[in-house]
């Protein structure tokens, strides 16, 4: 006897489903990656500036946000970053989370933590 040899359209169906399943999740999860790309992007320019053991922290704030306004970046304000500053030593530390809606009452949750150091304490 032969058998017949291919995907159903049950199976094509239930392959296409995942697929679909993964998009959906990488469109919505994706955005939020994209701004902590932004926002380590803004912290290594920060940590690069030949003056930062000089500047105050309310002008490191201030540098940090202009740079998350000029990136659009909407996950974290620079009110939300703890600046530590001693003598030389100044510690940068980004702590925040990002609640994505995906359907109805399931939500996607990512945690970022991300430091920078500069000089000795």
């Amino acid at each position: 006897m032969k058998y017949q040899q291919g995907y159903t359209f049950i199976t094509l169906v239930l392959i296409l489903g995942l697929i679909g399943i993964f998009c959906f999740l990488l469109f919505k999860i994706g955005p939020i990656y994209m701004d902590h790309s932004k926002v380590l992007g803004a912290l290594s320019a920060v940590e690069k500036l030949p003056n930062l053991q000089e500047l105050s922290e309310s002008d490191i704030r201030s540098g940090l946000d202009k740079r998350f306004n000029l990136n659009y970046v909407s996950d974290i304000k620079a009110q939300d970053i703890t600046v530590i500053k001693r003598g030389s030593y100044v510690k940068i530390e980004a702590n925040y989370e990002v609640v994505k809606k995906l359907i109805g009452n399931l939500s996607a949750l990512v945690n970022f933590h991300d430091v920078v150091e500069v000089g000795r304490e």
